[in-house]
């Protein structure tokens, strides 16, 4: 007995203090609220995580089936500029998906990881190099249209391909480095948003030089918005110009028209389809944050820029799927349906040497054909225009 009694009240004693910490808690008398507050946490944590995930796995899945598509197609579309730089900004949204995905996620995991400084900068530097680097290259499409269409023999002289494409996205990244790496080098300061999942530079600094860069990076984002909607419009109105003067001009030659009509619907409306649905994309997700760059100048609202870079961040989910669905078979099966509801009788597709066929260049189109750019990108490098006369071809 006198062996089993002290043992015991060293239970009851070990006991009843729990037992009295637990009455003297404020929750007591509703037990079940911290335990259904903190699975409500959790699965509020679980929820928000799944989101960045499912941006993550949905912009690299689609940009790599993207840059797939684009890779696998035929050769006169890998040879062209218009295509390397579709590619080019397939690459673009893969990086800034791979680079800034895991910060955020990281970041919902440990709220910690933004917090440090270095990565704060870093992740800063990501979205101002993406977003910016995004709109140069849907304005370089812009231009590269342009040239092809509006001024065919300048872009030829220029020899505008695969590789100028290429050395000038070169040019893209390496003038966009330097310009975003700015704010590291102290001209400017990244800090972490009062939401704390991304960093961005201070936009609300009253620091002159500080101000100044900010103001800065949204004055270059807005030009290159502004020349991208100037450049399409004028490609659209003179493509609609160009097809008014072929359907009013008196054509005898029914195939000369019938090819027109394939060289104008085929290549080039996929092209120019490909352009404004992408730039439509790129200018409605990246037009927010570049208006909230202004606007916190003036004006603080948190919940703006959390909308403004949430909607930033679908921009590289969106791209890779125009690319995908707006694919040349899928082009010509729709022009196919709607020439059947035009006219009951269908003429047959035509192939690569039927479009660049000796009749068709002896022909009073000629002008229009040059200007066409399906003729112009899919020509070689080494191809040369002969001379031509002025005179003539402004009386065809």
């Amino acid at each position: 007995m006198c062996s089993q009694i002290p043992g015991r009240p060293m239970q009851i004693s070990h006991g009843s203090f729990w037992l009295t910490l637990t009455m003297e808690t404020p929750n007591f008398t509703h037990g079940s609220a911290p335990l259904s507050e903190s699975l409500r946490q959790r699965s509020n944590n679980s929820a928000e995580i799944a989101l960045p995930i499912f941006m993550f796995a949905g912009g690299a899945i689609g940009n790599l089936i993207a840059i797939l598509v684009l890779s696998v197609s035929r050769q006169e579309k890998k040879s062209s500029a218009f295509f390397s730089l579709v590619r080019g900004l397939a690459v673009t949204d893969l990086l800034g998906t791979c680079l800034a995905s895991p910060l955020t996620i990281a970041n919902y995991i440990d709220q910690h990881v933004l917090r440090d400084r270095r990565v704060c900068e870093f992740d800063s530097f990501l979205l101002l190099f993406f977003g910016l680097t995004g709109l140069s290259i849907i304005c370089t499409m812009a231009a590269e249209r342009y040239l092809a269409i509006c001024c065919p023999y300048r872009y030829q002289r220029w020899a505008v391909d695969r590789r100028f494409a290429q050395k000038f996205l070169f040019f893209i990244y390496i003038s966009h480095i330097l310009f975003c790496c700015l704010p590291m080098m102290g001209m400017s300061r990244s800090e972490l948003q009062p939401h704390g999942t991304w960093c961005f530079i201070d936009w609300k600094t009253p620091e002159p030089v500080a101000a100044a860069y900010s103001v800065l990076y949204g004055a270059v984002s807005l030009l290159l918005i502004l020349g991208t909607i100037v450049l399409n419009l004028a490609v659209c109105g003179a493509l609609l110009l160009m097809r008014r003067r072929n359907v009013q001009r008196a054509v005898t030659r029914t195939s000369v028209r019938q090819r027109w009509r394939e060289l104008s619907s085929a290549a080039e409306t996929q092209m120019m389809a490909v352009l404004v649905m992408t730039s439509a994309v790129v200018l409605a997700c990246s037009a927010p944050l570049v208006v909230r760059i202004f606007a916190n100048r003036f004006q603080n609202d948190q919940k703006a820029d959390l909308t403004a870079i949430r909607i930033a961040s679908l921009n590289p989910i969106l791209d890779p799927w125009i690319y995908i669905l707006l694919r040349r078979s899928l082009f010509q099966r729709l022009l196919s349906l709607s020439r059947r509801c035009d006219s009951p009788s269908i003429s047959p597709p035509l192939t690569q040497n039927d479009l660049l066929c000796p009749e068709i260049m002896k022909d009073h189109v000629l002008t229009q054909l040059m200007c066409n750019a399906n003729i112009i990108t899919h020509l070689s490098a080494s191809a040369r225009f002969p001379p031509y006369n002025t005179e003539i071809l402004c009386e065809t």
